[in-house]
């Protein structure tokens, strides 16, 4: 029988790996997502501790490092340069009246979900997976079954909730100061037609984009919340494993995130995508 080789072995040995890894993880969302009536009966109180956490800090909004704030700045940011690149690239064409229809789909199907995403990612994500990391390394976790109380129903599930109640207020807080910055940066900054904005930006807004964009959002906050938690509910190695499972667990929950905005947008509006105002009635 032929000796197969250090490379072939190194490479079937890091698949099978892999796939006991995405086994693993597939189980654990599981079990964390089927565990949410159990979350909800047994940890109010703990799930309403985490949602003040999420939103606003330990402390005040700014110095506490709020997650509010955060969306809030990265939403103004990003939507003052959608107004101010997309009303320039609309002028090169002579389509610069219809600067609302751009804040109106832009901001409502990507920035504002996206932005809110990965400000949980940055902020809230790697924060969970510091915290389970520590206390699985200091065996907190094998305290609390030990003292027979589910730990990933006490620490993962009852983050999600909370994760999913945050997102909400957070979503609309980033929307609104999308919307906002691109106004100021197509009208008050650029000089176009309030009310040539305003009618554009309303005809292409129907509700329900607002419904989906705010789905998104929270789909979003499962991924960021689930992977984040999986990282830190298995992290090892001491201070330096927790630290690279934070890293690897923000680079896995950006992609996840990225491929799962693609496929809602698809299955949303579909693909192409269809522009309210611009199909027949």
């Amino acid at each position: 029988m032929a000796i197969v080789p250090a490379r072939v072995r190194r490479a079937g040995s890091a698949t099978v790996d892999g796939f006991v890894s995405l086994g693993r993880q597939v189980v654990f969302y599981a079990g964390s997502l089927a565990a949410v009536p159990v979350a909800l009966r047994r940890y109010g109180k703990e799930i309403l501790r985490l949602v003040g956490e999420i939103s606003f800090g330990a402390a005040a909004l700014l110095a506490g490092g709020g997650t509010i704030g955060v969306v809030f700045a990265m939403s103004f940011v990003a939507g003052t340069q959608v107004g101010l690149e997309g009303y320039r690239g609309l002028d090169l064409v002579g389509l610069s009246p219809l600067a609302g229809v751009m804040s109106a789909v832009a901001n409502t199907r990507e920035l504002a979900p996206a932005v809110a995403a990965v400000a949980l990612a940055a902020k809230v994500g790697t924060g969970f997976t510091a915290q389970l990391g520590a206390m699985r390394i200091s065996d907190e976790v094998d305290a609390l079954e030990s003292m027979a109380i589910n730990s990933r129903t006490y620490l993962v599930t009852t983050r999600m909730i909370a994760a999913f109640v945050a997102v909400v207020p957070l979503y609309l807080v980033g929307l609104f100061a999308s919307y906002v910055a691109t106004g100021v940066a197509v009208v008050d900054i650029n000089g176009a037609a309030q009310g040539t904005y305003d009618y554009f930006f309303n005809l292409f807004l129907p509700p329900i984009d607002v419904l989906y964009s705010l789905l998104k959002a929270l789909f979003f906050a499962a991924i960021v919340t689930l992977v984040h938690c999986y990282y830190g509910y298995y992290a090892t190695g001491g201070p330096e494993g927790v630290g690279r499972a934070a890293g690897r667990a923000l680079r896995v929950s950006i992609v996840a995130i990225m491929f799962a905005d693609v496929l809602l947008s698809v299955l949303f509006w579909g693909a192409p995508p269809e522009i309210p105002g611009t199909v027949p009635q």
